[in-house]
């Protein structure tokens, strides 16, 4: 008798760039020869093609992931174009009878399973695995079955359903094909900046693989019992910097969450943080185009800053390059182009800013937070903004206006803004906050684009049109 054939397998990788806890290799490593296939697939997307700051990540993501698989025996294959086309084309010029994935959420990726489903032929099955979320997006439900809209409800769901299972090891090894697909040379795709290099400083804070991320968490655990307090500080910076290296699923999880867990006492606050990952998926399930649409439908009638006047475009442009006068708001922007990040409490802050400060619409933040931000993540970035908005499903009220002055000095932000903004670096603790109140604004530091009480009446005013 001779031998039975064993097919090839395609592992479809998207925002799930290691080998430990991955659900879908081990399956695909079960079933036969693996073939990795990783699409650069912008056009699906549409408005929320992946921005540069994300594309420096998934350089060297895809980098070091190519280089544990070969360690494994096995290889990336690198294609660009539409993911459908490309997997089925593959799937029929090496005979691959399953394509094994873990689930993704995002409106568009969703559209791709099903598409993929309907294009392959009958002897080619595409296996979904869940795994890159603490419990399945659509499994914490209500009595009734439905899926929550509010988080603390939620959140306490989802905490009887927790530990999550113990994270899976990486395989040992990975059995190759005997012919592999042709694949894409990673420097073609140009994901780097060049000309200028604007994410020449993302290397001094961020190593991206899966390596880096298990050492983040293992360095973040020994700190976490203080992360309650310790996270408010930005000049402190008690934040895991986890959340690029989530988003591109270099780390499961489930690993973070047992890790965390074990590592202190008190986790509970930095979980319930991890949680709200899981609780912006449930949401864009429920409404898909969350990011680019309120929920409250009252506030598409707000008289939001017409973003076509060059008054406010310019505004706009101050406050991207951190030129608002207020230094809180602007050390926050310029951390974001420097370092492609902002710490969360600053976060909230330039966003808030943007929203109530300057009346410009959420969605121009959403999208400027889209290109620079690593961690741009769909579900958390369009709850985020909505929730500072007051349009969301769950949001803050919009009459809840942030103080960024008061709020600078609450938190003690002096040495964050000394770090960000140089221009104040020679200025004590005292006016650093407020450096124009206190008479000592230095000349090449600008003043204050608008009063904060005069926005705050500005955006009440507003707001009251659409209540009343």
């Amino acid at each position: 008798m001779s031998d039975p054939v064993i097919w090839p397998v395609i592992l479809w990788l998207r925002r799930d760039l290691r080998l430990s806890d991955q659900p879908a290799l081990r399956a695909a490593a079960a079933a036969g020869p693996v073939i990795p296939v990783f699409v650069l697939d912008d056009a699906r997307a549409g408005d929320h093609e992946m921005g540069g700051a994300s594309r420096w990540w998934l350089h060297h993501s895809l980098a070091s992931l190519d280089a544990d698989l070969r360690e494994k025996g096995s290889r990336m294959i690198l294609r660009e174009g539409d993911c459908v086309s490309v997997l089925s084309a593959i799937a029929e010029q090496h005979a691959v009878r399953q394509i094994h994935a873990l689930r993704h959420y995002e409106p568009w990726w969703v559209e791709a399973e099903s598409e993929l489903a309907a294009e392959l032929k009958d002897d080619v099955e595409l296996c979904l695995h869940d795994g890159n979320y603490l419990a399945p997006p659509g499994s914490v439900t209500t009595g009734s079955g439905d899926p929550y809209k509010i988080y603390t409800p939620f959140w306490k769901a989802l905490k009887e359903q927790m530990p999550p299972e113990e994270p899976l090891r990486a395989p040992q090894s990975i059995d190759a094909p005997t012919e592999w697909p042709d694949s894409d040379d990673l420097d073609d795709w140009k994901l780097l900046p060049t000309d200028p290099d604007w994410a020449e400083a993302f290397a001094d804070l961020w190593t991206p693989g899966e390596t880096a991320a298990r050492e983040r968490v293992n360095a973040f655990g020994a700190q976490s019992s203080d992360y309650d307090e310790a996270r408010n500080l930005p000049s402190q910076d008690g934040s895991s910097r986890l959340s690029p290296h989530l988003h591109f699923g270099e780390v499961s999880p489930a690993y973070v969450w047992h890790r965390i867990r074990d590592a202190t006492g008190d986790a509970t606050v930095f979980l319930k943080e991890l949680a709200w990952r899981d609780y912006a998926q449930n949401v864009i399930m429920q409404f898909p185009d969350y990011g680019r649409q309120g929920y409250r439908e009252r506030f598409e009638d707000l008289e939001w800053r017409d973003f076509r006047s060059a008054t406010v475009r310019e505004e706009f442009d101050r406050w991207t390059r951190g030129r608002t006068g207020y230094p809180i708001v602007d050390a926050g922007m310029r951390q974001l182009w420097k370092h492609g990040w902002i710490h969360n409490r600053v976060r909230m802050i330039c966003a808030s800013f943007l929203i109530k400060h300057l009346l410009i619409d959420w969605r121009e933040g959403e999208k400027w937070y889209w290109d620079c931000l690593l961690d741009a993540d769909y579900g958390n970035n369009a709850v985020n903004w909505q929730w500072i908005a007051g349009t969301g499903v769950d949001s803050n009220m919009f009459v809840r206006i942030m103080a960024p002055l008061s709020q600078s000095d609450k938190f003690d932000a002096g040495a964050y803004i000394r770090d960000y903004v140089p221009e104040l670096a020679d200025l004590p603790d005292d006016t650093i906050h407020d450096p124009e109140e206190a008479g000592c604004r230095p000349h090449d530091y600008p003043a204050k684009i608008i009063g904060h009480k005069d926005a705050r009446e500005r955006a009440l005013a507003a707001y009251r049109k659409i209540k009343d």
